[in-house]
């Protein structure tokens, strides 16, 4: 590790990746990139909870069609999502039969996930492996913030929770696009207690962990197709390109945000933009998977972010602590 950096010495593939889209992920700008787009999504499910497992549960399973693989062909499963002790990721791996690692660094960890696996696959301790999340917007709002019953009055500064599940299969086997290394962050906490401002919180770990990449790589943001922040949203990204700027790093037209891309801001009443565990997920499996699959897209820099807040410690007081990975993937 230099700087925080791992550089993997034996190249890792993405060689596949599947996405399920919820009704109002599959209204937005990038429905057809989608690969199965829900039109409920409770899913006749007793709970919204049970619709997540059973959300994720199949985007496991489309993720091995995709790939033309049964479940005893994979070494091991990375998985996470948002709700307590990752239930959604837990209860999902007892209906499928692979050793499984849960991971949780709240909305960052899907990069977390491809850094463990990654790590492990390079070195020659697995063969392959997949990498999992998944989110809902009513299961979230329930854990974190109000119940939507209750008709609560959403703030300026909040964002609306992907409902969405992502997967995908890492291997040493070649394939078209690499990732070549993975930039661990460091635990944020710049005192912001506002459960709502997910973007404040957030930016600053974004920063951190973009230097660091940076500094590690010798590289500088115009040496990237494209930089891809998690879930920052509208007013998150424009806080990480000021922050950015007085440390004398500019973020140009190659710098967006999941939390941007995913929604239609103006049409959809999401307030500053997506977010959620599956919001970087979501967009990078489909719509950015498949830019860098044409060549459209040949370097990719991708910074999921993750607000490490808890009901317990926002109840307690606490402000909320942030972290954000880097990712960088290449085409080969």
């Amino acid at each position: 590790m230099k700087n925080q950096t791992i550089f993997f010495p034996k190249p890792v593939y993405i060689s596949e990746t599947a996405t399920i889209a919820g009704p109002k992920e599959s209204e937005g700008p990038l429905q057809k990139y989608f690969h199965y787009c829900l039109k409920d999504d409770l899913l006749k499910q007793k709970s919204h909870e049970h619709a997540e497992i059973k959300m994720h549960t199949a985007v496991i399973n489309q993720l091995l069609q995709r790939a033309h693989l049964s479940a005893k062909d994979i070494d091991c499963a990375f998985a996470g999502d948002l709700l307590d002790e990752i239930i959604s990721s837990n209860f999902t791996m007892r209906e499928t039969d692979i050793p499984f690692l849960g991971v949780y660094n709240a909305c960052a960890t899907l990069a977390e996930s491809y850094i463990l696996a990654s790590s492990m696959i390079s070195t020659g301790l697995i063969k392959n492996a997949v990498c999992s999340v998944s989110s809902h917007f009513a299961t979230a709002e329930r854990q974190y913030r109000y119940p939507l019953e209750l008709g609560s009055q959403r703030t300026p500064l909040a964002q609306w929770t992907v409902t969405a599940a992502a997967a995908s299969y890492l291997t040493s086997e070649k394939s078209d696009i690499k990732i070549t290394c993975g930039t661990v962050g460091k635990v944020t906490d710049y005192g912001v207690s506002d459960a709502n401002d997910m973007g404040g919180v957030m930016a600053p770990a974004a920063l951190s962990t973009l230097l660091a990449h940076l500094k590690a790589t010798g590289t500088s943001p115009t040496d990237y197709d494209l930089i891809l922040t998690g879930d920052l949203g509208h007013s998150g990204s424009r806080l990480l390109v000021k922050l950015a700027e007085k440390e004398g790093v500019t973020l140009g037209t190659n710098y967006t945000d999941c939390g941007i891309l995913v929604y239609n801001r103006e049409g959809q009443d999401v307030g500053q933009g997506g977010s959620g565990a599956c919001c970087c997920g979501l967009v990078f499996n489909s719509y950015i998977f498949k830019k860098m699959k044409e060549g459209r897209l040949k370097k990719v820099l991708f910074m999921p972010t993750g607000a490490l807040l808890s009901k317990t410690s926002s109840l307690q007081g606490e402000s909320i602590p942030a972290i954000c990975h880097a990712v960088s993937i290449e085409v080969e």
